[in-house]
């Protein structure tokens, strides 16, 4: 199976305010379908899908979805960016985890987790750069 992720669902339980919490960050919806919202990424998507309604689809009706055993992040260039994305989403509704500080790996780093409690890292990591479209790549070892 080739390495890769194209798409991450989050199961949310309430789809409008999820929708809009992602509106305030600046995400923008791409296209409309009943029942989910797709967001374009770099190179890979992300969708918010009731959560009652994920559970049936995985072929598990009934089941509870929980959050917090993962962590989806994003990397920014400086340790000025990660202040600046993690100032917008506390402003667009985010409950603060980990205000942004010097992390022990070398890195900076913060936490906040949306509306449903999907938790988010904003990072800098000077080992890791990205490149000039914002990708990252890891360096060869």
């Amino acid at each position: 199976m080739t390495q890769r992720v194209t798409l991450i669902t989050l199961g949310v339980d309430d789809l409008a305010a999820a929708k809009a919490f992602y509106a305030r960050l600046g995400w923008v919806e791409h296209g409309a379908q009943e029942g989910v919202a797709f967001y374009q990424l770099h190179g890979a998507a992300l969708g918010l899908f009731d959560r009652e309604a994920l559970a049936a689809d995985q072929g598990r009706p009934g089941a509870t979805l929980g959050t917090g055993a993962m962590t989806l992040a994003q990397n920014f260039g400086s340790e000025a960016e990660v202040d600046a994305a993690y100032a917008a989403a506390l402003a667009a509704g985010a409950t603060a985890l980990k205000a942004p500080s010097s992390v022990f790996w070398g890195g900076y780093s913060g936490y906040f987790a949306d509306p449903d409690g999907h938790v988010w890292e904003l990072a800098f990591n000077p080992f890791w750069p990205l490149s000039d479209d914002g990708a990252l790549w890891l360096p060869d070892a």
